[in-house]
């Protein structure tokens, strides 16, 4: 097994009367590219303060990079984008890069400072803007810078918080390129983003979170798994969702998309009947397994049993 890059037990957090996390326990592996998912006010930006030491718990512990949580020293190692940030807009991109540089006392590894800080901003494509100043980029560039700043030095655990949020398709393309290299290049991935389609296509596992607890965590493939039949349909009455039981697992997602997890596809016809019978109109049928975003509907709104790999 991979060494733990983060490992936590129990993890509590507390705000006077208001429980913003209880009870956290996750591992993410070394070399992989973590999704770390749930709606708002699900704990994960106060998860994400204790692994940064931005905060300290009030129960249960863990470890980050090996060290406690907190640990100064950890914190070297870590890269970090956070969902909302600014940079003095005066200051040219490169300007931003030397100066994360000296607070992170970054070396380069086997590169100058000036080497690390080339490569990165190359890795976004914004190697010919280097010298101008922050204050004219577009906010997908200065998205770009941010994850520049995030992963300057090859830093051993990264945390991107949204990283795709101010992207076109194109951008989000480049940046699922990107964060396999950092990857590739040795940095553990902890992805927080509520675009699931994305995380769907460059995450190794998953953890999805609610009311601060892990409802689901696994290899993406291993929690979707292959035996969820998806209807497009539309005028179905609600009730006639919960009818459907005796089928599966149902969710009607907001797409129009009905999925039915745990179906016999021999019972596909029937089902198909049974909502046409129930008022529906079918436009399409697909047999293929359900999409993360199926799979979360259905935990965030206790339609599953929740299920992790810990």
């Amino acid at each position: 097994m991979a060494d733990a890059v983060i490992d936590t037990h129990g993890l509590a957090k507390r705000y006077g009367k208001t429980d913003a996390l209880i009870d956290l326990t996750l591992r993410v592996d070394a070399g992989e590219i973590f999704g770390f998912l749930g709606p708002n006010g699900a704990g994960k930006t106060t998860a994400v303060k204790l692994l940064l030491g931005l905060a300290r718990p009030t129960g249960g512990g863990g470890t980050v990079l090996g060290a406690p949580l907190g640990d100064r020293t950890a914190r070297q190692g870590i890269g970090y984008l956070p969902e909302l940030f600014r940079y003095q807009p005066w200051l040219k991109a490169r300007e931003v890069l030397e100066l994360h540089a000296a607070l992170r006392t970054v070396d380069g590894g086997a590169r100058t400072p000036k080497q690390a800080i080339d490569a990165a901003l190359a890795d976004v494509g914004l190697a010919d803007r280097a010298d101008d100043v922050v204050g004219g980029f577009s906010k997908g560039m200065q998205q770009r810078l941010g994850l520049a700043v995030a992963l300057l030095g090859v830093p051993r655990l990264v945390v991107l918080d949204e990283p795709t949020s101010a992207l076109d398709p194109v951008g989000r393309a480049d940046v699922r390129s990107i964060v396999r290299r950092a990857r590739d290049a040795g940095s553990t991935i902890l992805l927080n983003s509520h675009l699931l389609t994305e995380v769907e296509r460059v995450c190794d596992r998953v953890a999805i979170v609610d009311h601060g607890r892990v409802l689901a965590s696994g290899a993406i493939t291993d929690l979707l798994g292959d035996s969820t039949v998806r209807i497009h349909v539309t005028d179905l009455p609600g009730e006639a969702v919960r009818a459907l039981a005796g089928f599966g697992q149902a969710a009607m997602g907001d797409d129009g998309w009905l999925s039915i997890a745990g179906v016999d596809t021999d019972r596909i016809p029937e089902l198909v009947a049974t909502l046409v019978g129930a008022g529906g109109r079918v436009h399409a049928v697909d047999p293929g397994r359900a999409s993360l975003e199926d799979l979360f509907l259905r935990l965030v709104r206790g339609g599953e049993t929740p299920r992790t790999d810990a």
